[in-house]
């Protein structure tokens, strides 16, 4: 496989097999998944999450408990930056009910993904789940993946082209721009979750509803009934934005500035998966942080796979790429930053030319 100025896949027969809705009993990536199941890596770890989510939950009362002790103090600020971490656990955790890789049924799944989703962090768990599956099923494809669709960035060359208003002047410098755009993350997933309840493939509108406006009606409630209006505004302002650049700083590193598909590029799932996502190297701190993402390419081939058993699917997958001749890609994390970074600039050229030419 090559790839183009663009990081566009550019497929050729020797790097790509074809393409197949789901890996069959022949595939490369069955003989790894049975690999991986007889070292009993997607067995369940109840423990492992009994104790993490009431980590995660007590914490946060903490944190709230502390709030509402310190009273109407400027140094509720820093009550807010453990909140925006906080905050990012929670999104963390739901994202690991939604992968039903706590509970094995749908049902239990949804309830407690709704739990901390809606009512934790005023996150629609419908509407992410919905957005989540489809990057999943295509990740880094243009048409198919919402995470690199153009909206106010944009991820390729062509997308740059195409581009008008606020995203046209935004993409000429984009890569500058980015982690201050991220401090807006935080509001954007809470107007997203709003608007969704509009749709009609929104499953459970009402409950979903019903528990996104009791999130932000405590929420918004507490803070202007134990602070000063001024202080509760800045509350509001740096809890948001840091949880924004947080959640950012999370899922930057595992997609942005690897390889794009387009139109009727389908490799195989296995190549689909690796070749699209990148590992970010690290130790214990790194895995709690990023909540496991740092192991993309294992999350990705094996979604429901409890987080504490990614560690150890990487020494099978890795190897596996190596024997199979697959790519994997692997950084540390200032290095993925700097190759997202330096990618979102690359693609903004078009623009900055124009800008130039004009």
């Amino acid at each position: 496989m090559t790839l183009s100025p663009d990081a566009t896949v550019t497929t050729t027969p020797a790097a790509v097999r074809p393409s197949r809705s789901r890996p069959d009993a022949g595939s490369d990536f069955a003989r790894l998944s049975r690999r991986v199941t007889e070292a009993g890596l997607l067995r369940r770890r109840p423990g492992y999450y009994t104790v993490r989510l009431g980590l995660v939950t007590g914490l946060t009362a903490a944190g709230w408990a502390a709030f509402a002790v310190l009273g109407d103090s400027w140094w509720q600020v820093a009550i807010a930056a453990f909140m925006a971490l906080m905050s990012g656990q929670v999104a963390l955790v739901a994202h690991d009910l939604a992968h039903r890789q706590v509970f094995r049924t749908r049902r239990a799944s949804a309830f407690w993904g709704r739990l901390f989703g809606n009512l934790g962090i005023g996150m629609s768990y419908g509407w992410w789940m919905n957005k989540h599956t489809r990057h999943h099923a295509n990740p880094n494809h243009e048409e198919l993946d919402p995470d690199v669709a153009p909206d106010i960035l944009v991820w390729s060359t062509d997308q740059a082209r195409a581009s008008t208003g606020v995203a046209r002047f935004v993409g000429r410098r984009q890569a500058f721009l980015f982690f201050p755009l991220l401090t807006l993350e935080g509001f954007n997933l809470h107007v997203a979750s709003v608007r969704a309840l509009r749709s009609p493939t929104l499953r459970h509108r009402l409950l979903e509803g019903a528990l996104l406006f009791l999130h932000l009606a405590v929420y918004v409630s507490a803070l202007f009934l134990v602070l000063s209006p001024g202080k509760a505004v800045a509350f509001l302002a740096v809890h948001q934005c840091l949880f924004g650049v947080y959640l950012g700083c999370t899922f930057a590193p595992n997609h942005k500035g690897m390889p794009t598909l387009t139109g009727d590029d389908r490799p195989d799932f296995l190549r689909r998966q690796v070749l699209t996502s990148r590992n970010v190297r690290g130790g214990p701190l790194t895995d709690v942080l990023l909540g496991g993402l740092n192991y993309q390419i294992e999350h990705h081939l094996f979604p429901s796979m409890p987080t504490p058993h990614l560690r150890r699917a990487q020494v099978l997958v890795r190897a596996y790429c190596a024997e199979t001749g697959v790519p994997y890609h692997e950084t540390g994390l200032i290095r993925s930053y700097r190759e997202a970074l330096t990618h979102l600039h690359r693609v903004g050229e078009p623009l900055r030319s124009r800008r130039g030419a004009a």
